[in-house]
């Protein structure tokens, strides 16, 4: 695995939850990256996730566990 930093700033703590969707997204993307780092063929494969309807549901599931997460350490913006 390459170098990335999966978890920005090393925190998952935002001031809201729109932050923390934010950074939700952000996160998915990075496992995305580190999973696979070649830029050209990632770019290749955009093509067949962004047609299929079951890929991307499976993006939205794992911004959406991902959210979960971060919503769970901001004790859910309480």
């Amino acid at each position: 695995m390459d170098p990335t930093t999966l978890v920005p700033n090393n925190s998952l703590l935002t001031a809201t939850p729109e932050e923390g969707r934010q950074l939700a997204v952000k996160m998915s993307r990075l496992i995305v990256k580190a999973t696979q780092p070649d830029a050209q063929k990632r770019e290749q494969l955009r093509d067949v996730y962004a047609n299929d309807a079951g890929l991307l549901l499976a993006v939205t599931h794992t911004v959406a566990i991902e959210f979960a997460t971060i919503a769970a350490a901001n004790n859910y913006w309480k």
